[in-house]
Parts: C-alpha cells; structure tokens; sequence
C-alpha cells in the first residue's frame, strides 16, 4: 500500500511516500480502506517530536510508528476478533491507530463511528478530532443559552465547530479571527467578530462569561481580563505552542491551581476521542445544524505541502488528505 511515512523526527521534509505492507489487525480492531484523513496539530507534534514530552508515548530517540496521520474516514476492510459494532462495508469515521496517511489503516472499534450518512468522506475527516474536542470544551465550560461566549481561533478547526455548538446551545458568540475570516466566522453562528489584527480581547467594557481559548497564543492574564469574574476559562489543546518540553500543555496541566486563585473558573480541555461523543454529533451533522469547514485537499501523494501549509498557521477550517478508493 501507499503511505506517508517517516523515520527520525524533523519538519515536513523527513516525510515521504512509501510502499509498505497492509498493517495487521488484534483483537478489537478493524482494518480500513481509507477515503480520507484529517490534518490537525497532532500530526504536526508527532512529526517533529516537539514538544519533547510527546516522546514518551511516541518513542525518545525515532517515532515507533512511521505512518503519520490520526482522524480517517473510510470504508471497513475486515475486522479482528471481539469486533462486535462494526462490519465490511460499514463506512466509518473516527481515530486511526496505525497511522492514517495510508491507503489502509486500523483503529480500534471504539475509536470509530458511522459516517453520517450525507457526509463525503473528506468532510468526515475533518470532523473527529476536532469535533469532539470542541464539543467537549463547550461541554466542559458548562456553556449555557443567553451567555456571552468568546472563542478565539474561531475559524481554525476547532473553533469552527465550536462556534456553532456554542450557537446551537443559544449562546452569544464573539468569535476571534483575522480579516480574511470574519465573514466565515459570522457564517458559523457568531453574532460578533473581534479581529485580532486592529485590537485585543481585553479592549473595550465587553466581558464574556465563556472564554474558550483554541488560539493558546495569548497570556492567561489577557483571558482573565476579557472574562467576567465569576466566568470560566477553556484551554483548548496548545501543544503547538512555544516550550521545549510541555509546549503549551502547562496551562492546561495548571488549571486546577489557577483556579484556586480569584473567582474565575480554568479547566484544560483535551480530546478523548470514543465513538460515543461521535454518535452525540451525528445527529447535527445529518440534519444540516453543524457543517466541517474544509480550508484545502491534498492527494496523499502531496500530504509534505498540506503538513506545511497547515504550519504556516491559520487555515479557514481543516485540511484534508484525500486518498483514491
């Protein structure tokens, strides 16, 4: 089979296009011809091996796994023993185990759902990790109908999907992007749109309620200030983040103790992909009420340039490889 895959860490030049063998199934496990497969941070982190504390599940010296590559979606192959949800032919999407960036891929049965049925396959690889992350930060927030809700990186993969989720709860949403994506933003569900470019979140007398920070760029103390005092402070991801160590995962980590402190709520919010968080969403994707943004495709064959142009920061929405079935 095809594969981008790898064998030190480094930047997108250490990736190339490969013919390896079908990876093999275990007990739990299917395997996927995949359609598609979704480009986020994470493949970025485990790319580079940055920041280093990634390495103690990726391998300390070279990546244990040389497929890159984490949400697909595609169509069942054959599945292993103890495989009880799912079937050949069953189109599915959800997180890949052996890396993805392939034209087939395993994953655990409980890591993969049914692709929403009006869904295309890219649109469904755009949907998992980033998806579920927003959901569960909207989820974590305790975000409630009628409060003021800011969102920064609010045309990024996970903030676009956060947007409307905060939306659909009956939120007032203030989203943060760039100029190029205020009217994306506003599409989305936002009521209000800062662009960051021309002022600061902390500008101004407005006070948000909700904070969910997806960006991980800017200093606690300017989240603090933009939120209300008694608000709550989402921190999404941040592993890309500046640190050679923990990235911007120490935020996270410090949350509890940062609440501690004053009257305003910090929880860190990270991705915990099941299938069960999938099926909560199917429902808003089938009916129309929660739709991916997909920025760009790439063929797999190109998947170097899709992992650069995603480092270059800011794309409308997600980037997509796109695998031949």
């Amino acid at each position: 089979m095809k594969a981008i895959a790898r064998d030190v860490y480094g930047s997108a030049d250490v990736v190339e296009l490969r013919d390896l063998d079908r990876p093999s199934i275990g007990d739990g496990e299917v395997l996927i011809d995949v359609r598609a497969a979704g480009l986020d941070p994470g493949v970025w982190i485990f790319m580079t091996g940055r920041p280093m504390a990634v390495r103690a599940a990726s391998g300390l010296r070279r990546p244990k796994l040389p497929v890159l590559g984490l949400a697909v979606a595609g169509v069942v192959a054959a599945v292993g023993s103890g495989v009880t949800r799912l079937r050949p032919g069953d189109e599915v999407y959800g997180t890949g185990k052996s890396g993805t960036f392939a034209e087939y891929a395993t994953a655990r049965q409980d890591r993969l759902a049914i692709k929403p049925a009006n869904l295309t396959f890219v649109a469904a690889a755009a949907t998992p990790i980033s998806a579920v992350t927003a959901s569960q930060s909207i989820r974590d927030a305790r975000v409630e109908s009628g409060q003021r809700v800011l969102i920064t990186g609010a045309a990024g993969g996970v903030g676009s999907f956060a947007v409307q989720l905060a939306a659909l709860r009956g939120a007032t949403v203030t989203g943060v992007c760039s100029t190029s994506k205020v009217d994306l933003v506003r599409s989305l569900g936002a009521q209000d749109v800062i662009d960051y470019t021309r002022g600061e979140i902390d500008q101004g007398d407005q006070r948000y309620d909700v904070i969910i920070d997806t960006a991980g760029s800017r200093p606690l103390s300017v989240l603090r200030r933009a939120c209300t005092p008694g608000g709550t402070i989402a921190l999404v991801g941040g592993g890309h983040a500046q640190g050679w160590f923990l990235g911007g995962y120490q935020r996270q980590l410090a949350a509890p103790l940062l609440s501690l402190f004053g009257r305003q709520r910090v929880c860190g919010v990270t991705a915990r992909e099941r299938f069960e968080d999938l099926d909560e969403l199917t429902p808003l994707l089938e009916s129309g009420e929660l739709t991916p943004v997909v920025d760009r495709t790439y063929p797999l064959a190109e998947a170097a340039d899709a992992i650069r142009y995603l480092a270059q920061g800011h794309p409308a929405g997600k980037v997509v490889i796109s695998v031949a079935g």
